[in-house]
């Protein structure tokens, strides 16, 4: 078959899609990539014979370049005769639906990282997308989703031809599972010492990602030995930091940035939190189950799918800094709880394994046109 993967920027590919083009390459497909080249390509999708097109998708469904975006997207499906098209994230599966509803040669395939409505999600969520999803539901022949609460509703609502439930994008379990690191130094490194309780947020610095809330609760426990490292970079940074100064934390507190290293920083961590007000599933979070550490969580759709109370660490609401604090209070103190939910994590975390998820997506597109 020859099929096109699109996404809205080339920044979803590079994290996340290389190994599914993979297993589809070596199996003998053509496989083509579209999207906004934000972020640099990358080198392997060259190297396996990709073509590579650039299309200015805009996150903001408004901005008049995703139309002219969606017109290249049109001619390119049009010379090149796809057999099948898998598209991932809001925008760009939009349009490709669009542009392929009178298509009948051409099987579409459309993987939903979390809908925007959910139990819990604003009544403006509700209006704006769900009747937009419904609608472009006629258009899609497999409809994957990657949480239960997604699958159930698009099964009953949804008018997609398939509708299929797999658990994420994949993770490569053995690269976080199996990483060796030396702890003491690792700490030194960042500036962390070695007897702290050191809890680890990895997401952009973000509204979404609610790190103020893990900031408040440690707050609350005032313990100059609980510590707060934050991977990642965003709109928020001088904010947070200026609440650590405020709560009297700037020396607890660290905003690290972007890093390449998560799973070391893992493996010196003591606790994950993760309080997100959304996700679809949240792979943070599952990537330090895979190196064993507990994880204090949102009870919000996506997470509840593997985060369940005192077998994988603690859930909360996502503005529940007293539930937050107390969570971190129990783990401090009970040392044996957290070696048994160490254990359970790395088993849990099992079933969402990259080879796991490439099998499930094999049989999909083997199943597609039947």
């Amino acid at each position: 078959m020859r099929i096109l993967y699109v996404t809205t920027i080339s920044n979803t590919v590079n994290a996340f899609l290389i190994p599914h083009i993979k297993m589809l390459i070596a199996q003998g497909h053509q496989v083509d990539v579209a999207f906004n080249i934000v972020q640099e390509v990358n080198k392997e999708l060259v190297d396996m014979g990709c073509e590579i097109y650039n299309l200015e998708f805009q996150r903001s469904p408004l901005n008049k370049k995703n139309i002219l975006a969606f017109q290249k997207l049109k001619d390119i499906i049009k010379i090149n005769k796809y057999d099948l098209i898998h598209t991932h994230t809001p925008i760009a599966s939009a349009y490709t639906r669009i542009a392929c509803r009178k298509q009948k040669n051409i099987t579409v395939i459309y993987t939903a990282h979390g809908f925007h409505f959910y139990k819990g999600a604003s009544f403006i969520n509700w209006l704006l997308f769900y009747p937009v999803e419904k609608w472009l539901s006629n258009y899609t022949d497999v409809l994957i989703t990657i949480n239960k609460e997604d699958y159930e509703r698009a099964k009953s609502s949804f008018n997609a031809k398939k509708v299929k439930y797999i658990p994420g994008v994949g993770l490569n379990i053995c690269q976080f599972n199996n990483v060796v690191v030396n702890r003491e130094s690792k700490r030194k490194e960042l500036g962390i010492p070695n007897n702290a309780f050191l809890v680890l947020s990895v997401g952009e610095l973000n509204k979404n990602k609610n790190h103020e809330t893990i900031i408040k609760a440690i707050a609350r426990l005032n313990n100059p030995k609980i510590y707060y490292v934050i991977c990642g970079n965003g709109p928020l940074h001088n904010y947070l930091e200026n609440l650590s100064k405020k709560l009297g934390l700037e020396k607890q507190v660290k905003l690290l940035g972007y890093r390449n290293d998560i799973a070391e920083i893992c493996k010196a961590s003591d606790v994950f939190a993760f309080p997100s007000q959304r996700e679809g599933l949240g792979l943070a979070a599952l990537e330090a189950m895979a190196t064993g550490l507990p994880i204090v969580t949102s009870n919000v759709h996506g997470i509840v799918d593997y985060s369940v109370n005192k077998k994988t660490g603690y859930t909360c609401k996502p503005s529940d800094v007293k539930g937050f604090s107390k969570a971190i209070f129990n783990l401090i103190n009970d040392r044996k709880l957290m070696e048994e939910i160490s254990i359970n994590n790395i088993n849990l975390v099992k079933r969402y394994d990259l080879n796991n998820i490439t099998d499930q997506l094999s049989e999909i597109y083997n199943g597609a046109n039947k």
